[in-house]
């Protein structure tokens, strides 16, 4: 691996010294907060291959899926359906309730912290 990393690095300096990053886009310009910074180190580019191939956790897939579900609620006006909906609904936050506690989640007082930025996010309140 070290091979790998020298030839890289050197290919690096080979183009510095060429001058093939001075004309780059955002030169001298701060760089992007990070997204990943809550992520662990070690987790970091799965979720980032993940978010790349556009796959969600089912987690997010599931409070994705309760929020559409509660729209719809609020726009039905057909009784039947909406109870239909309510149902589903009720399935999903019950599959979401029992994936939360199975992960330790409801535990962790940073998920506690972070669960309204999740809903922010989804919602696109943020």
């Amino acid at each position: 691996m070290d091979i790998l990393r020298m030839i890289a690095e050197e290919r690096i300096r080979e183009a510095e010294r060429k001058g093939e990053f001075d004309n780059l886009p955002g030169k001298g310009k701060p760089l992007p907060p990070d997204d990943m910074a809550g992520v662990p180190e070690e987790l970091r580019l799965s979720y980032k291959l993940l978010k790349n191939a556009g796959a969600l956790p089912e987690e997010m897939q599931l409070r994705k899926e309760m929020i559409t579900l509660g729209d719809l609620i609020a726009a039905c006006h057909n009784d039947n359906e909406r109870q239909k909906l309510q149902r589903e609904l009720s399935a999903k936050k019950l599959r979401y309730q029992t994936l939360m506690s199975d992960r330790g989640w409801t535990a962790s007082a940073a998920f506690a912290d972070y669960e309204h930025k999740i809903h922010d996010k989804l919602t696109g309140m943020d």
